[in-house]
């Protein structure tokens, strides 16, 4: 005996397909999942039985006891779409797992069967309406319909296609109705990525050859796991892009786009985002002179809303951890207690991880100078007039292929700089032809500094930074006995904004470290836990830092790298000159002077050592020795190079630069 099911669902719950048991007198009760009083006291109403007419029969029943109801809807006009009745449905024994993700409604496949209709044998979903709220949506996505029929193949492309409802046979009124809609697949897009073999799968689904690559700006298949997630990525991405564009340029905002929603149709390869049961329009009047101003606003914040949405998809795709909704939700509230999206890969790293089984989200976001942080940032940024939109998102190097040539922005430029340089670092295989790359990037930087003027350091400059990298002497472990072994952590600078109008900062570097006990390192790196801190004032005030003309006589030595003489070599060859035209190398650069006063110094050692006073003086000259000297001795910083939300460059009374990247306040 067939068995049917509807399924009535809600977004925040996960839904699989339900193992069916016979009851008594051949019965199956429906699960429904209800928001609130009114859904559960229909939960006994709507139930499924063993046969495809008693489903049919229950279906019309409901159509039939809420046209009552219907008087109080407000009234849409649905001439352009087919009304249906139920005896044209074929109704199926089961429901796909990735259509249940909404509350207030019943879920059943079907297929057409009415010969005369131009439906006739395709497969469909019927949604029975049961909550107000739902009867909105399933309003609004008729109504939608209508306004975007000038562009029809557009539609079809990229939303799932409403074809009409189910009226009753006694009624006309369609204030409670049955919504007919397109069946593009069984899973959304949640469902695939949870998949084991989602990679393969999801490319055989799309039947991506060289043809199709090549619309995303490659022309390969196959390689290793990263690149070919990556352009899966990179189709999907665009797609989805070209679909919100679709409906931004036609006054409507989606305002539900989630990976819940989206499906990808197995017959036309694209993704589908939703019935657009919640598209809400730019304005609700005609944008007249007097409300121009407040339009364009309006226009702005729900496109703003959108791409939001947009960037935790992307998140969500790229980065595997973030299905798991815990891990999610401290990913939303580091984004909604005001951090900057630009410190997201640090912020990640730290959240996940620990626990990931691998790192190939990160090797795609690293990938082209970390330019999917850059969109990822842009897409998340804590100010709506900030984000990115869907053009500018599609011309994005990290939706663009290796054979598409992209002109980037100056800001695309000094994040490239900036990323590559902190991927050197991480390397730690500090040799003379690393240095030289990370002294060429860092005066790049400096060069391209977005925030010359001390005003601009006011806001940049006040937070927690990191250190990565010094220029400076570099005194390892490897070729040293020192009598006290002592193991670095995390350096950080810490900057509070004392005085706005006198531009005084208190600074202070805290470093971290673990004293180890006996002659020879130990595998247990436990240690004694301590703290070195220098505490200092500054006041911050507009300066230049003058670039000597050294004569070849004085220079020095060909083992210390002259990097004014290399960064005006690459800077003069054809691959940047179109980027930043520099004839020569400036003469002076405008920086934030930084004038400290007195340092103090603390240092603190837990037990049982922190009663020894010897050995807290070899554990000073043991930090000292392996710590840049600027961090011990804050009054030989003596200006700021470059700032912006991210990193950090200062230069200390020897020329030799610090490199910073912003921390997380916790870390």
């Amino acid at each position: 005996m067939a068995l049917s099911i509807g399924v009535c669902s809600r977004s925040s719950f996960d839904f699989v397909e339900v193992p069916f048991s016979k009851l008594s007198k051949g019965r199956v009760v429906c699960p429904v999942v209800s928001r609130d009083i009114r859904i559960r006291k229909l939960r006994l109403k709507h139930k499924c039985f063993a046969s495809s007419g008693n489903v049919t029969r229950e279906l019309d029943s409901e159509e039939n006891a809420s046209a009552s109801s219907s008087e109080e809807e407000e009234e849409v006009d649905l001439s352009h779409v087919i009304k249906f009745k139920m005896s044209d449905f074929k109704i199926h024994d089961r429901v796909s797992i990735g259509l249940g993700n909404r509350g207030g409604e019943l879920v059943y496949e079907a297929t057409v069967e009415e010969a005369s209709s131009p439906l006739f044998n395709t497969r469909v979903v019927l949604r029975l309406l049961v909550s107000a709220q739902a009867k909105r949506r399933g309003n609004r996505a008729i109504e939608v319909l209508k306004k975007l029929s000038r562009q029809r193949l557009m539609y079809h492309s990229y939303s799932m296609q409403v074809h009409g409802y189910v009226c009753s046979s006694t009624t006309d009124d369609s204030s409670s109705f049955i919504l007919v809609h397109g069946y593009h697949g069984s899973s959304s897009l949640r469902h695939w990525l949870q998949q084991s073999d989602w990679l393969p799968t999801l490319e055989a689904t799309l039947a991506l050859d060289e043809e199709s690559v090549r619309k995303v700006g490659d022309d390969t298949v196959g390689g290793p796991a990263v690149s070919r997630k990556l352009r899966l990525i990179r189709i999907l991405m665009r797609d989805l892009l070209i679909g919100v564009n679709y409906l931004h340029s036609h006054g409507l905002a989606h305002t539900e786009l989630r990976i819940e929603n989206l499906h990808i149709s197995p017959v036309d390869k694209h993704i589908k985002v939703g019935i657009l049961g919640n598209a809400a329009d730019f304005h609700d009047y005609g944008p007249d002179d007097n409300k121009t101003e407040s339009y364009i606003d309006r226009r702005k914040l729900m496109i703003a809303f959108d791409m939001r949405c947009v960037g935790f998809i992307m998140a969500k795709m790229v980065l595997k951890d973030l299905m798991d909704p815990l891990i999610f939700a401290k990913f939303k509230a580091f984004l909604s207690k005001g951090n900057d999206p630009s410190c997201l890969r640090e912020f990640l790293m730290h959240l996940v991880s620990k626990n990931s089984s691998d790192n190939v989200g990160f090797q795609i976001l690293d990938r082209n100078w970390g330019a999917g942080w850059n969109l990822l940032a842009l897409l998340l940024a804590t100010k709506p007039t900030q984000r990115i939109s869907c053009l500018n998102a599609l011309r994005h190097p990290f939706l663009c292929g290796p054979k598409w040539r992209v002109d980037p922005t100056m800001d695309m430029i000094r994040w490239s700089l900036g990323s590559t340089a902190v991927r050197i670092t991480e390397e730690y295989i500090y040799g003379m032809q690393q240095r030289r790359k990370i002294s060429h990037f860092i005066e790049l930087m400096e060069m391209s500094n977005p925030h010359s003027k001390p005003r601009n350091w006011l806001e940049l400059l006040p937070g927690k930074w990191r250190l990565l990298y010094s220029t400076g002497r570099h005194i390892g472990l490897t070729l040293r006995q020192p009598t006290t072994r002592v193991l670095i952590g995390n350096v950080h600078l810490k900057v509070m904004k004392l005085s706005k109008r006198n531009a005084t900062f208190s600074l202070e570097s805290d470093i971290g470290f673990k004293v180890m006990q006996g002659q020879d390192w130990s595998h247990d790196k436990s240690g004694t836990a301590g703290k070195l801190q220098s505490t200092s004032l500054s006041k911050l005030r507009a300066g230049k830092r003058l670039y000597m003309k050294e004569e070849a006589a004085t220079r020095m030595s060909a083992s210390t790298p002259d990097v004014s003489d290399s960064i005006l070599e690459k800077m003069s060859s054809k691959k940047w000159r179109k980027i930043i035209p520099i004839r020569e190398f400036p003469s002076s650069l405008p920086v934030a002077k930084l004038a400290c006063a007195d340092v103090d110094i603390t240092l603190r050692l837990d037990e049982p050592l922190a009663s020894d006073t010897k050995t807290a003086q070899t554990v000073i000259r043991e930090v000292r020795m392996q710590v840049p000297p600027e961090l011990f001795d804050l009054s030989k910083i003596v200006c700021g190079t470059y700032v912006d939300t991210r990193l950090l460059v200062v230069r200390s009374v020897n020329g030799s630069a610090l490199l910073f990247v912003r921390a997380l306040e916790s870390c």
